[in-house]
């Protein structure tokens, strides 16, 4: 079920809302799939790991009376090593930047001191805070309306809406109930904008998916991935990428490569699938693996990497 976007109509300024909204909560929520369901295409990876979302991805629908910016944000948690730490700081910038705050939580498997946690970061932002209680359709009726309750004496919401993003349920409500938190103003980017990210970064995010939802152990957290390559060829429609999978120990080259290059070859198919559905043409993807040690304790590695 997608969300197309609607025709802008002309009307008076003072009519028009425009403004950014950063979806706020726990890892492995379900923020990236809310996103990518509001949107109605995948800009922004997902898996059953948590931490999968890195960096801040942006995306923008226009509706005839507002153009709505979101921000999908790292899970917040209490962070002890150098790159969580980062990671959650982009979180909590994001929080400050935007006019409305999504907070999501996940109605399946309520985690008091994640969600204690999240209502912390989120008390003195003296901005709209909308909750939305995700995967509703795990759940029975009875247990959703004792969670609605205990929020909403936890936290003074602007509102509570249970949807599920997988499913898409009650999700255009949510979106006419943050419409109407959102300050006036004109549009802040042109209508055919759907984010401000580029094809080969979410390339590289495709790719770091593969990793995650194809290995075990520490083999997606000790992961990292640029694309080095990224070229199209006029004649034929052939993009050409060359990409490099970034570990930070000798040990793991072998589990992610896999027995004969098998494991490696099957990321490689799956990522060059996706981005051939992103990109809608066909794709050369050829993935190299490259040592890095202990990139995620070492700040300038981290810069280098973009994080």
């Amino acid at each position: 079920m997608n969300f197309p976007d609607e025709p802008m109509q002309p009307m008076h300024a003072s009519d028009f809302k425009s403004g950014f909204i950063a979806i706020a909560g726990a890892p492995n929520v379900g923020k990236s799939t809310l996103l990518n369901r509001i949107l109605g295409q995948k800009i922004s990876i997902t898996s059953r790991k948590p931490q999968t979302t890195r960096n801040r991805i942006l995306g923008v629908i226009n509706r005839p009376k507002s153009q709505m910016i979101f921000i999908d944000t790292p899970g917040v948690h209490k962070a002890r090593e150098l790159f969580n730490t980062k990671i959650v700081e982009q979180a909590l910038s994001a929080f400050q930047d935007a006019d409305v705050i999504l907070a999501l939580a996940d109605a399946s498997a309520p985690d008091p001191k994640a969600e204690a946690f999240l209502r912390e970061c989120l008390q003195d932002l003296r901005k709209p805070v909308i909750l939305a209680l995700n995967k509703i359709d795990l759940i029975a009726k009875p247990q959703l309306l004792g969670l609605i309750q205990d929020w909403s004496q936890a936290y003074d919401f602007k509102a509570v809406i249970p949807i599920s993003a997988r499913h898409g349920t009650q999700v255009p409500d949510l979106l006419t109930i943050m419409e109407t938190c959102l300050p006036q103003g004109p549009p802040l980017f042109p209508a055919e904008t759907l984010t401000d990210l580029s094809e080969r970064f979410i390339a590289a995010e495709m790719i770091r998916e593969k990793v995650f939802r194809l290995t075990g152990q520490e083999i997606p957290y000790a992961t990292a991935v640029t694309v080095e390559r990224f070229s199209e060829k006029k004649e034929g429609r052939l993009i050409h990428i060359e990409a490099v999978i970034h570990l930070e120990r000798d040990s793991q080259k072998g589990i992610l490569i896999g027995k004969g290059g098998s494991k490696l070859k099957q990321i490689g198919e799956a990522a060059r699938k996706e981005i051939e559905r992103m990109t809608g043409t066909k794709v050369f993807l050829k993935l190299f693996v490259r040592i890095q040690k202990n990139w995620s304790k070492d700040t300038k590695a981290l810069q280098r990497l973009g994080y």
